[in-house]
């Protein structure tokens, strides 16, 4: 179970993580990222982050990109919360696919509509 610091520095790192990520977006050439949840180890060293990426053909190729560049990003998140926190934690970052699979859930559920449909219509003689 989360700690209510745990919770508040989750919400402190999505946020701040949010705004980091929006700012470099011009230099991403029109891809969308957003940081779905941000998830805390108990001791407070550890930080998971979980992001989506639009379009999601190139999502893996940006979480490499930013898994690479993970010093850069902790260092700049470092500088936002100084002053809320001590330490910052290390940062992982994980793909958030859940959009997508909740996009090829609906998609399945249209087609097998879209087919019991045309069964229940009456031929006509």
């Amino acid at each position: 179970m989360e700690s209510t610091r745990q919770a508040k520095i989750a919400r402190l790192l999505q946020k701040e993580l949010s705004e980091i990520f929006r700012q470099q977006t011009a230099k991403t050439h029109g891809v969308i990222i957003s940081v779905s949840t941000v998830r805390v180890s108990p001791d407070l060293s550890i930080a998971k982050a979980y992001l989506s990426v639009f379009p999601s053909g190139k999502a893996q190729e940006m979480i490499d990109n930013i898994n690479k560049s993970q010093k850069t990003v902790r260092y700049e998140l470092a500088q936002r919360v100084r002053h809320q926190l001590r330490k910052t934690p290390e940062l992982a970052f994980y793909l958030d696919d859940s959009l997508d699979y909740i996009e090829k859930i609906d998609s399945l559920l249209d087609s097998t509509t879209a087919e019991g449909a045309e069964k229940e219509l009456p031929e006509a003689d």
